[in-house]
């Protein structure tokens, strides 16, 4: 069963603080859009498309309180709050605007409370129903006894449904492909160790927890057929930016031959960026390196450099699975092509 990251309960929204899987499995309430900005910022909540969905709910219970307060002209206050609470991913801004379209188009009517809800509640249905297009395309390019490397979590706690990349994965295991998976820890936050492992345990799917730096061995090795990761944004000429460690992969699949391809609805692609040069890198706390559970694990004065993402260029990138098809190469061309479909 695919576990559920954020459930509406009609007047605030609940969080599955992923922040203390696997040990613990708690739910918490968001009350206001600063609450949801908070707990998008604080990595309660990650993965882009339910960051997305999140921020959706987040903007009807700000707009819900402006209305209460007779200050709907303030709107782009909460909009900007959300979209600030995670800056790279493209999601989050894309699901923003739709809502701000939504509430321009019915600001003088007597329901529109009601039509930014339902809107809202639509957003998730719909980018479940991606996950599941992106699971079923991705799972036709597996082989049977495919070994699949991964990277950071893609799953039901990143997404709405089966996943995007660990969509892919598990659709192939429920097919009998009898496939194996390596995945790595994805410092510094791990949620690879933490959350992919959960889930692909929860699975049952034969699965292997390597660090980081293992994974062009493993490659290698020939312990690989192919890599699947997802996608936080990808600009109009295919360059992705995903959880930092990914453009390193890319090289290494690469330099092996293994094909690199990334899992993400089309809600991730940028149509307003050429390329990966224009993506916004969010830097995040010193901490998260310093820090594991709050056990410090580097002397004091040590310098940080934390960048939560990175980008991989195309021409690193055998495909682009996303609900409506698999993008190929030429992707400027292609994705044109397929965001028309």
């Amino acid at each position: 069963m695919d576990i559920k990251p954020l459930i509406w309960e009609k007047d605030f929204l609940k969080v599955l603080d992923q922040r203390l899987l696997p040990f613990e499995f708690k739910y918490e309430n968001c009350f206001t859009y600063i609450d949801v900005a908070n707990s998008i910022k604080d990595m309660k909540l990650r993965g882009a498309p339910v960051i997305g969905v999140a921020a959706s709910y987040g903007f009807y219970l700000g707009i819900k309180e402006l209305f209460k307060n007779n200050q709907m002209d303030n709107y782009k206050l909460v909009s900007n709050y959300l979209i600030n609470a995670r800056p790279t991913a493209v999601n989050l801004m894309w699901a923003i605007k739709k809502m701000e379209n939504v509430l321009l188009e019915n600001y003088s009517d007597d329901n529109l409370l009601r039509i930014l809800e339902d809107s809202a509640i639509n957003l998730e249905k719909e980018e479940e129903e991606k996950c599941i297009k992106i699971s079923e395309n991705g799972e036709k390019i597996i082989e049977k006894f495919d070994s699949i490397l991964t990277h950071c979590n893609t799953g039901s706690l990143a997404t709405l449904g089966p996943g995007t990349a660990l969509g892919i994965i598990k659709y192939a295991f429920r097919n009998d492909k009898k496939i194996k998976v390596y995945y790595t820890e994805t410092r510094p936050y791990l949620q690879g160790a933490r959350l992919t492992g959960y889930e692909l345990i929860n699975e049952n799917i034969d699965s292997t927890l390597i660090t980081d730096s293992m994974a062009g061995y493993v490659m290698k090795l020939h312990l690989v057929d192919k890599v699947i990761v997802g996608a936080d944004r990808i600009a109009k000429n295919g360059d992705t930016a995903n959880k930092i460690g990914t453009y390193s992969l890319s090289v290494l699949a690469k330099e092996n031959k293994i094909p690199f391809y990334i899992a993400a609805p089309t809600s991730s692609i940028d149509f307003n960026i050429e390329n990966g040069d224009k993506i916004i890198i969010e830097e995040r706390s010193a901490d998260e390196v310093l820090y594991i559970k709050n056990i410090r694990i580097a002397a004091d004065g040590t310098k940080v450099y934390n960048p939560s993402f990175d980008v991989t260029p195309n021409i690193y990138i055998s495909g682009i699975i996303t609900e409506k098809g698999v993008i190929y190469p030429p992707f400027k061309e292609n994705i044109l092509k397929i965001s028309n479909l």
